[in-house]
């Protein structure tokens, strides 16, 4: 039985196979306003995340049937482009970058704080909602097409193509092209990106920074000549190929 019985309050999924985990986080995000849903298997978050289309999944990764992962992998092969923020307690690099190179748009360490968790849900949901209709402050409103010598982002139809080829983005690998577009040839620091993308107020995940800048050159690069730059020590600007330093 759905225990979604709020109207107007953001719908978290919440799914993890320790019951423990899986109450602790409910309250606690029911607490803070959300109405929350919850499920015990890969395959059960799966058709819940189907029929009840949340504004957010908390996913672990190590799930006794169909793991994280592979939950998200199926919900991005269907176009399913709900936040996803990972539960996990493997936090190597090549865990990390496999989480989130399926599309997932954050990861949460076990054992966490409740506290900071439902700081990143707020943090998530806030860059979704406003990603609906801008890409942030520095953007003008009325430009929901960005263009930067061959490459062109499209908000309104949620596209970017680079000399013409379509190119496929994750929602946060979006959300990053689209604000660095929108402040090209301006470097940028880690922390003025995790502010404006991700929505987080402090720079102590600096990582996730490098890994999706990372996503993004390896989508771009084969298309043309390098469009974001790195400026040692400070962050990263994208800018056109003719432009000179």
């Amino acid at each position: 039985m759905s225990d979604r019985d709020t109207v107007g309050q953001p719908h978290v999924l919440v799914v993890d196979d320790e019951p423990n985990i899986r109450d602790l986080v409910q309250a606690a995000l029911r607490f803070h306003g959300f109405d929350v849903t919850t499920a015990a298997t890969g395959s059960a978050g799966l058709t819940q995340a189907r029929a009840q289309s949340p504004d957010l999944i908390v996913l672990d990764v190590l799930l006794p049937d169909i793991n994280g992962f592979d939950v998200c992998r199926q919900l991005r092969a269907e176009h399913n482009h709900v936040p996803v923020i990972y539960l996990t307690a493997r936090d190597t690099p090549s865990d990390t970058v496999t989480g989130l190179s399926l599309g997932g748009d954050d990861y949460v360490t076990k054992p966490f704080s409740v506290e900071a968790l439902v700081a990143r849900v707020r943090a998530l949901l806030r860059r979704a909602y406003r990603g609906s209709g801008g890409v942030g402050a520095n953007s003008k409103e009325t430009d929901v097409a960005l263009r930067v010598a061959d490459l062109e982002l499209d908000e309104r139809s949620w596209t970017v193509r680079r000399g013409g080829t379509p190119l496929e983005l994750s929602p946060t690998e979006f959300r990053l092209l689209a604000y660095l577009m929108a402040n090209a040839g301006r470097v940028l620091t880690r922390t003025q990106l995790l502010e404006n993308v991700w929505g987080w107020d402090y720079a102590g995940q600096s990582q996730i920074v490098e890994t999706y800048v990372s996503y993004l050159r390896r989508k771009l690069d084969p298309l043309g000549p390098p469009l974001i730059h790195t400026q040692r020590g400070v962050g990263y600007m994208l800018r056109s190929p003719d432009e000179r330093r």
